[in-house]
C-alpha cells in the first residue's frame, strides 16, 4: 500500500479531495486501485504490483487549482509527504523537457534556468529535514516556486517556435475553428461564424441521423451544410462513429452482444454519411473517443478492429478526404476506472502499427465538469502531452477545446477563479502553445454561445444574448497575427 501525508497549517490535514485522484503506473498508464483518506493520509491499495504515482487536484498559490503528479514510488513502511512528492514529480518533468527543448543554453532563458536551479535547491532542502510537517510547509513553497517557472518556461518555448512558424509560413490556410451543435439556431449564430473562423465543425450523431433503424432525419443537417456550403464555410464532420451515449441510436443496442452485425452497421452508416455529404465536406473525425467511453462491452482487438472499419470505408468511400482518429480525454484518467477502455497512448499507437488508413489524430482538451469535461492541468503538462502526441509522426488536430468563463465547481481552476479575462487569458495561451508545435494544423474552439440557464458555466465565445466575450476578441486578435494572409498552402 503507497501512503501520502497531508498537513493543513503544521498540523494532519482533515479532508482531501480524492474526487479525480487516481494511481498511474509506467508510460503514466492509469492503474486500478482504492483510495481512502484516513488521519490525515491518503491510502492507496493497487491492484497490480510495480511502482506507482499518485495524481490529484492541489491548489498552487499563482498558479490555480490543477491536476499534479507524483514521481512513481515503490511501497514502503514510512508513508511518503505529499507535497515533496509532488515537487519530484515536476522538477523530473521539468528538466526532462527543458532539455527536450534546447532550453539550458538559451540565453532569453537564463534567468528562469537560475530559478529552476534554485527550485531544486529547495527541494533538496526540504528532504534534509526530519519532521514531515515541515517537510510538506518547505516542498509546497518550493512547488509554487517550480510550478510558476514550468509555465514561464513553457510560455519562452511557445513564443519561440511560434515566431520561428510564423517565419516560415508554416500554417495550412484554414487553423482556426469553431463547432455548432445541429439544433443551433442558423439565424442567431451563422452571422457569427462567418467570417470569424476558418472552417465550422458540424455534428452527426447517429442517434439524431437514424434515430430509428432505417429511418433517416437529415433536416438539420441538411440546413447546416447548405447553409456553409452557400456561405463557402469549409465544413468539418464529426464523429461518423462514437460509441457515447448520447451519439448511440437505442435500436443499436438490440445488437450489443452481436460484434459482427455492429461492425457492418458502422460500414453501412459511414458510408451513407459520406454518400450524402462527401461533396461538401472534406475533414472527418472518422472515429471518436471509442477508446475512452463507450455503450457496449467490446473488447481491446473489437475496439481496434471498429477503428479500422470506420477509417477504411471512410477512405474507400471518400479517397481524398482527410480522416482523423479522434481521441478524448488524452491523458487517460477515465482507465483507473474502466479497464475495458484503452490507455490514449496506446490505442493512439494500436492505430499506427496496426496499419489503418487515417490522415491525423485529433486531441480534445475540454476542462469543464461534467461527464466530458477533465480537471485543468498547468500550460506545461498541456504543452509536453502534445510532444508526446506529437511523437507519432501525424499531424494533431485539436478538435474541442474550451474552459469556463464563469466560476463552478468540478473543473478546478487556473490563475485564480475562472472569469471571462480568466478564459480569454487561458485561451491565448492555450492557442500559443499548440500553434507553435509544428505538427499542430488547427485549433476548434467547442462551444460558440453560452446557454441560457442558471450556473451555466459559461463556456462559450459569445455569452447567452450573443454578445462577444473577452475570449472571442483575444482568438481573433490572435487569428489576425498568426495567419495574416491566410497562412500557407
Amino acid at each position: 500500500m503507497l501512503r501520502f501525508q497531508l498537513f493543513d497549517d503544521g498540523k494532519p490535514a482533515k479532508k482531501a479531495d480524492l474526487a479525480f485522484a487516481y494511481l498511474f503506473g509506467s508510460d503514466a498508464v492509469p492503474l486500478r486501485a482504492e483510495l481512502e483518506f484516513k488521519n490525515g493520509t491518503v491510502l492507496c491499495t493497487k491492484r497490480s504490483a510495480g511502482p506507482a504515482g499518485i495524481a490529484l487536484p492541489w491548489n498552487i498559490d499563482g498558479v490555480g487549482d490543477v491536476l499534479l503528479e507524483t514521481v512513481r514510488l515503490q511501497e514502503r513502511d514510512q508513508p511518503f509527504v505529499l507535497p515533496l512528492e509532488l515537487m519530484r514529480g515536476l522538477m523530473m518533468q521539468l528538466c526532462h523537457k527543458i532539455e527536450d527543448w534546447g532550453l539550458f543554453d538559451c540565453l532569453d532563458a537564463e534567468a528562469l534556468n537560475v530559478r529552476v536551479n534554485n527550485a531544486r535547491d529547495r527541494l533538496i532542502e526540504a528532504m534534509k529535514i526530519d519532521d514531515p510537517a515541515q517537510i510538506a510547509a518547505a516542498a509546497s513553497s518550493a512547488l509554487a516556486q517550480a510550478a510558476a517557472t514550468a509555465e514561464e518556461m513553457t510560455a519562452l518555448h511557445a513564443k519561440v517556435l511560434l515566431e520561428r512558424r510564423q517565419q516560415t509560413a508554416g500554417f495550412t490556410r484554414r487553423v482556426f475553428g469553431c463547432h455548432v451543435d445541429l439544433d443551433a439556431p442558423i439565424e442567431q449564430l451563422g452571422p457569427l461564424l462567418e467570417g470569424n473562423f476558418d472552417f465550422v465543425t458540424l455534428p452527426f450523431p447517429w442517434r439524431v441521423v437514424e434515430p430509428n433503424e432505417q429511418n433517416f432525419n437529415y433536416k438539420a443537417a441538411d440546413a447546416w451544410v447548405d447553409w456553409l456550403a452557400k456561405k463557402r464555410i469549409p465544413i468539418k464532420g464529426t464523429p461518423l462513429v462514437c460509441f457515447q451515449e448520447h451519439n448511440v441510436p437505442d435500436w443499436l443496442y438490440i445488437w450489443e452482444h452481436d460484434f459482427e452485425t455492429v461492425r457492418d452497421l458502422v460500414a453501412d452508416h459511414v458510408r451513407r454519411i459520406l454518400a450524402r455529404y462527401g461533396n461538401h465536406i472534406q475533414v472527418w473525425d472518422v472515429i471518436s473517443g471509442i477508446h475512452a467511453a463507450q455503450s457496449f462491452s467490446f473488447n481491446f482487438e473489437q475496439l481496434i478492429e471498429l477503428t479500422r472499419v470506420a477509417a477504411n470505408v471512410a477512405r474507400q468511400a471518400a479517397p481524398r478526404c482527410l480522416s482523423i482518429i479522434d481521441i478524448v480525454a488524452p491523458w487517460g484518467e477515465y482507465y483507473a476506472k474502466n479497464q475495458r477502455t484503452i490507455p490514449p497512448m496506446l490505442y493512439a499507437e494500436m492505430a499506427l502499427q496496426s496499419g489503418i488508413s487515417f490522415d491525423a489524430l485529433g486531441l480534445r482538451f475540454c476542462f469543464q465538469p461534467g461527464p466530458e469535461g477533465m480537471y485543468t492541468r498547468d500550460m506545461f503538462q498541456i504543452s509536453a502531452l502534445l510532444d508526446r502526441f506529437g511523437a507519432f509522426g501525424k499531424p494533431l488536430h485539436i478538435t474541442a477545446v474550451q474552459v469556463p468563463s464563469n466560476n463552478v465547481s468540478g473543473a478546478g481552476a487556473w490563475r485564480g477563479k475562472w472569469s471571462p479575462d480568466t478564459q480569454a487569458r487561458w485561451l491565448k495561451e492555450f492557442y500559443t502553445i499548440a500553434l507553435s508545435k509544428p505538427f499542430v494544423d488547427t485549433v476548434c474552439w467547442r462551444t460558440p454561445a453560452d446557454k441560457t440557464k442558471t450556473k451555466s458555466p459559461g463556456l462559450g465565445l459569445f455569452n447567452a444574448d450573443l454578445s462577444p466575450k473577452p475570449a472571442f476578441n483575444e482568438l481573433m486578435a490572435l487569428r489576425r497575427e498568426i495567419v495574416p494572409h491566410g497562412g500557407g498552402e
